[in-house]
């Protein structure tokens, strides 16, 4: 097969970081004058979640220190929803990935899959949260705020979905993505978030922005009162800042790697232009024809869930699947379609090639491909000539060097893309 020339570019977008973290989380939750609402030895949770936000160890910890300043007793509980295989040590594993241990921390993490019932929606389903954080005498939820991989509105990711999904736990994720099927996210998570504000003793949030970078743009306490309007208006800024894929229509998306510390659906849909969602409307843009997975992250711990939104695997992801933990997860989320099993093939080689052969009356040598990290970490990608024209048009976008034909080794694996 005639393979295309690809050239390594790089994306160039405005991205703003928070200079010093500590700090600014200091003042954040400084302005929120809590000194009267944390009653000293108060045992207040705090949520810590699976996704791979950048410094999220730093910023849970500069959170406990603040607490215990205040003379409270700080504790974290993970709060996942199924991920983590849906088990208390799988979630304490996944937090360990994230250098989020009780060593670190300097605080317990009670880790527990038993929930509490605190009312019903308006659906009449159950609302079910984590039974130690129903407990606790206050809870702080910590989030990244961004774009949701299946709907899309004012409330997506954040604060409110971390309430409704993360401390829901197994069986509480379960019944949201019920509702979830036949009234949509868009209705259903800002419904029991607002049940979980009612019902329990949210002392604060912290909501977090990434540049494209994957560092800290942005971070914001939010009071109780304030959830909606203010993850609203950090989710405008956190689209503004998300990092995409520079063109509109490809032949052929290569990924090195999925993962849960990725995304959700362990590849972005909002990247990748692929919901498969009952009930939510398919993004018109970006249309990729194939999509090739190589890889997978350790931080998933064979949880490849998502990998149903790919055309073709390798060998070698396949044989790192957790078959039980992508099971758990994409029933619980009422997705099995990205639970699917692609077809694998033994090399990379074969796959990007059986990719090249699916895509019609395009000649491989003048397929449109983009080859990328993985869907989070977009400054820099491999390009075919075909998207030449379309770089050179565009101010935000620099060609580094020239690759040659699609690179791969001795074992017929592709050269990685590096991002620096």
């Amino acid at each position: 097969m005639k393979y295309p020339k690809m050239h390594r570019i790089r994306q160039v977008i405005e991205a703003p970081e928070v200079e010093n973290l500590e700090e600014t989380i200091s003042q954040e939750l400084e302005s929120l004058l809590l000194e009267s609402k944390i009653k000293p030895g108060a045992r207040i949770a705090v949520t810590a979640g699976s996704r791979g936000i950048n410094h999220i160890d730093r910023i849970l910890k500069r959170i406990i220190d603040f607490l215990k300043q205040h003379e409270a007793k700080p504790f974290l509980v993970p709060a996942m929803g199924s991920h983590g295989d849906g088990s208390a040590e799988g979630q304490l594993d996944v937090l360990k990935s994230l250098n989020i241990t009780e060593e670190t921390m300097g605080v317990p993490i009670h880790s527990s899959m038993e929930v509490v019932e605190i009312g019903k929606s308006s659906f009449d389903f159950p609302v079910l949260v984590d039974k130690l954080a129903a407990e606790s005498d206050g809870i702080v939820v910590v989030n990244r705020i961004k774009p949701h991989t299946e709907f899309e509105g004012p409330i997506e990711s954040g604060l409110m979905k971390m309430m409704a999904i993360g401390l829901g736990k197994h069986k509480g994720c379960v019944e949201v993505h019920k509702q979830a099927g036949n009234y949509g996210y868009l209705k259903v998570i800002p419904e029991i978030g607002q049940i979980i504000l009612d019902k329990l003793p949210i002392l604060f949030g912290v909501g977090i922005v990434e540049n494209i970078y994957d560092e800290t743009a942005k971070i914001k306490a939010v009071s109780p009162d304030r959830f909606f309007e203010e993850e609203a208006e950090l989710l405008i800024e956190a689209k503004r800042l998300m990092a995409k894929i520079p063109f509109d229509h490809l032949d052929v998306l290569i990924i090195d790697e999925i993962g849960k510390n990725i995304s959700g659906t362990g590849l972005d849909t909002n990247v990748i232009g692929r919901i498969m969602v009952y009930g939510e409307k398919e993004p018109e843009l970006p249309q990729i024809n194939r999509i090739v997975v190589l890889d997978m992250t350790e931080e998933s711990h064979g949880n490849a869930v998502g990998i149903g939104l790919s055309d073709y695997i390798s060998d070698r992801l396949y044989t790192k699947i957790n078959r039980s933990a992508v099971a758990k997860n994409a029933i619980a989320a009422n997705t099995p379609e990205k639970g699917r099993i692609p077809i694998s093939l033994p090399t990379d080689r074969e796959t990007v090639e059986a990719a090249l052969n699916t895509i019609g009356a395009i000649k491989s040598e003048d397929a449109r491909i983009v080859h990328i990290k993985n869907t989070l970490e977009l400054k820099e990608m491999h390009i075919s000539n075909a998207l030449l024209p379309e770089t050179t048009a565009k101010t935000n976008l620099v060609i580094l060097e020239e690759i040659g034909p699609i690179p791969f080794d001795n074992l017929e694996n592709i050269e990685r893309v590096v991002v620096n």
